[in-house]
């Protein structure tokens, strides 16, 4: 569509009104294989009783099944259709067409609506039965292998890099976070110990998730990432003094 959203109406001037029809599906797939000029058949209006009776027959070159991949030849699609007429019933109906270019276009205000049936008749209903047929077909079949496939990759039910990811996944899913100060408690007393630790025991001793303990570490303690403690993290220097443990029997008697 234009920038401004624009239509062109050029074309309404020199329309009389377009006629709005609904033809079976094998119908438009049939016309859909015809060249780009080619006629796909012949519309003809002529009077009885003082009504218009209007048909439409195929070209006898797009009646063949390729489409279906019946290769019978004693059966095609029908190529006479007789248009069942309706009003239009105080609508406003309007064609519209989008070119290449995106540009909207006018091409007529619809005058007529009408069905567009083929004659019942036996090939008619062969041909239903074999839409039917091919309506019901699985769009997936299982195949038994009499001897293994060595030619392509053999599936995996599940990866390693994803088992493990959905380990940690699930192992830090469950850890909620506790109180700050709860935390720091559990890190200092585990400092007392030992100086030096990985992440990975720190997550073990305080079931913490992992990216929350980071958060706190980077604020009381200092990461090694060279050394003979690579890896591990350590407090910082204004951390490392702890109350004794005399000073915490006095405090607690």
């Amino acid at each position: 569509m234009s920038e401004k959203g624009e239509v062109n109406l050029s074309g309404v001037k020199q329309s009389n009104g377009v006629w709005l029809v609904k033809v079976p599906k094998y119908l438009s797939q049939q016309w859909e294989k015809a060249t780009e000029k080619g006629d796909v058949g012949k519309i003809t209006i002529k009077k009885k009783q003082g009504k218009s009776e209007v048909s439409f027959k195929l070209n006898a070159d797009l009646t063949g099944l390729d489409a279906l991949g019946e290769k019978d030849a004693s059966l095609h699609v029908p190529r006479d259709h007789p248009f069942t007429m309706h009003n239009v019933g105080g609508q406003t109906l309007a064609v519209f067409s989008q070119s290449d270019k995106d540009e909207i276009s006018l091409e007529g205000m619809v005058v007529h609506r009408a069905e567009c049936r083929p004659v019942v008749n036996d090939n008619y209903m062969k041909l239903k039965k074999l839409q039917i047929k091919e309506s019901t077909k699985p769009q997936r079949l299982s195949q038994q292998l009499e001897r293994a496939v060595t030619t392509v990759f053999k599936p995996v039910a599940n990866h390693n890099f994803n088992v493990e990811y959905e380990k940690k996944k699930k192992s830090e899913g469950k850890m909620v976070r506790a109180e700050r100060q709860v935390v720091l408690d559990m890190l200092f007393s585990a400092f007392e110990k030992h100086q030096y630790y990985n992440i990975k025991d720190l997550v073990e001793i305080t079931k913490q998730p992992v990216t929350y303990l980071k958060e706190i570490m980077r604020e009381i303690g200092t990461y090694n990432s060279k050394g003979a403690h690579k890896s591990t993290w350590e407090l910082k220097s204004e951390y490392r003094h702890y109350q004794s443990a005399d000073e915490d029997e006095t405090h607690t008697s």
